[in-house]
């Protein structure tokens, strides 16, 4: 029985097979049919422009994983183009709008061989190099606002370096060559002052002045004002270019003021927590406070004096962590008039210098977010944008 059904099953699907091969047989006999030719429209490649910086723009550096700088537009939200900065380089933007530059350190095998140091120009509207300037010096300080500062008139930049002393490059941006190099001893994070050249923050609790403007160099400290042990100052500070003054904080949150020129003038700090009814910060142990922390810890609205300061419930030396809060400051009445809870334990912060101005700020999972600050609402959360430095446009 057995064979018998499987004997049956074989013939019925010998019948089946046959006819099928039947079927294609006919088939094949049929006219054939043309494919469908597809239309494809020819591939036209172009380029896209920009315009010069915006207010309402910001560059956030992607860190180890871009070598880029993002650039975007607060309004819109939107991913406008990449600047290329490398590891270890800082962006600075040309006043008049029309530059970008990145000081570099190099080495042709990665890591070793030989090392050059040169500051990169990318014109502003195509993102296309202009040129790379070579400069002697030991860069490798990348990661602050102000290692790489341009003159107000945009003619000089000036280049922090380690070579192994602290020194500065000069860099003369319209012939596009190095000029020289200047010793500041014990001293770095700086900022330029017309007519005169650079001052830096210093370990001695300093301020110096590098006189550039003469034939020869020179170098003068005002009396010290802060301790670079008990309360240090972020280096980090901001810079008014209106007031030709910088706004620096301490690790306590002391507020402190400086009127640049050939002998600035500083002010005598304040206490940032007790600017908002608290109590004052502490430099002693175990005293747990609202404390200033991050990379980038303030933001200056410069038309406006409203300073924002990430913030968080810590020890003194607790200056790396997160911000569970931003406190604006309002730097004329010494008041902290919004304290304002944001997400993500951002470590950097700025804003946009437009007339109704965008926070934004970003922390380790580089997730930016974008706060309208007329409303007080987040306007965009940007994932994947960045953690670096954030870099703002100035009105033109």
């Amino acid at each position: 029985m057995t064979f018998a059904a499987t004997k049956g099953h074989f013939f019925a699907s010998a019948t089946w097979v046959m006819a099928l091969a039947g079927a294609f047989a006919v088939a094949s006999m049929a006219p054939a049919r043309a494919a469908p030719v597809a239309s494809v429209e020819p591939e036209q490649s172009d380029v896209a422009q920009l315009t010069p910086p915006q207010p309402s723009w910001f560059f956030i550096n992607r860190g180890f994983t871009e070598n880029s700088s993002a650039i975007y537009d607060t309004v819109t939200g939107k991913l406008l183009g990449h600047v290329e900065t490398p590891q270890l380089t800082d962006l600075a933007l040309d006043p008049a709008g029309k530059f970008y530059y990145v000081s570099s350190t190099l080495w042709t095998k990665a890591s070793r061989g030989t090392r050059q140091d040169y500051v990169s120009v990318f014109d502003s509207v195509d993102l296309k190099l202009q040129a790379d300037i070579p400069m002697p010096g030991r860069l490798l300080v990348g990661g602050r606002l102000n290692n790489f500062v341009i003159s107000p008139d945009g003619k000089f930049g000036y280049v922090y370096n380690m070579s192994p002393a602290s020194s500065v490059n000069v860099i003369d941006l319209v012939a596009r060559k190095f000029v020289k190099t200047v010793e500041l001893p014990g001293c770095a994070s700086m900022v330029a002052v017309p007519g005169v050249g650079v001052s830096a923050l210093c370990s001695d609790g300093s301020l110096a002045t590098l006189t550039l403007s003469g034939a020869k160099s020179q170098i003068t400290r005002s009396e010290p004002f802060f301790s670079a042990t008990d309360d240090p100052i972020f280096d980090n500070f901001q810079v008014d270019r209106a007031k030709n003054q910088i706004v620096m904080l301490s690790y306590t949150g002391k507020i402190y003021t400086a009127t640049l020129g050939a002998k600035p003038v500083i002010s005598a700090p304040f206490s940032l927590q007790e600017a908002a009814g608290v109590p004052a910060g502490s430099a002693a142990p175990n005293q747990v406070n609202w404390y200033p922390g991050g990379v980038q810890q303030m933001a200056l609205h410069r038309a406006t004096g409203q300073l924002y300061v990430l913030m968080h419930m810590g020890e003194f030396w607790s200056h790396k962590a997160g911000a569970n809060e931003v406190w604006q400051l309002d730097l004329a009445s010494h008041k902290v008039v919004k304290r304002m809870t944001v997400p993500g334990e951002p470590r950097m912060i700025a804003v946009t210098q437009e007339a109704a101005p965008h926070l934004v700020f970003a922390g380790e999972d580089e997730t930016v977010y974008v706060y309208d600050l007329a409303t007080g609402k987040q306007a965009w959360k940007l994932d994947h944008a960045g953690n670096g430095v954030i870099t703002v446009a100035q009105a033109q």
